[in-house]
């Protein structure tokens, strides 16, 4: 069974400034962790873990989106993951880790996010 995740990154649609950013909701029945990757507008960088209650959303980037693509990996531990084709690194704690390459030779693990297009 596969993790359930509805994708609200999209609310920089007529919305001002301070309401703009990026949110993951989690409509499944098990709680979600979430890890992010992006381009911050200088280097590749991951972030984890965002903890989703089920039936509730988390914000994961508060304020105006600076790139058209971001990458999420998610997981419930033990059913399912949501991932995809674009390798990021990852820790099993909370993390921020510059870079997308070499994880491994980093002592990180690598994990395929999917893409989210907010164009």
């Amino acid at each position: 069974m596969r993790l359930i995740l509805l994708i609200m990154g999209f609310l920089m649609a007529a919305a001002a400034p301070a309401q703009a950013g990026f949110s993951v909701c989690n409509t499944g029945i098990h709680t979600a962790k979430m890890a992010l990757g992006r381009f911050n507008g200088r280097a590749w960088e991951s972030d984890g873990w965002w903890t989703i209650k089920p039936k509730s959303c988390a914000k994961l980037l508060i304020g105006p989106l600076e790139a058209r693509y971001y990458y999420l990996y998610g997981t419930d531990g033990r059913l399912g993951s949501w991932d995809g084709s674009h390798a990021f690194c990852i820790t099993s704690a909370n993390f921020s880790i510059a870079g997308r390459g070499k994880c491994a030779e980093r002592g990180y693990d690598r994990k395929g996010f999917f893409e989210v297009d907010t164009g």
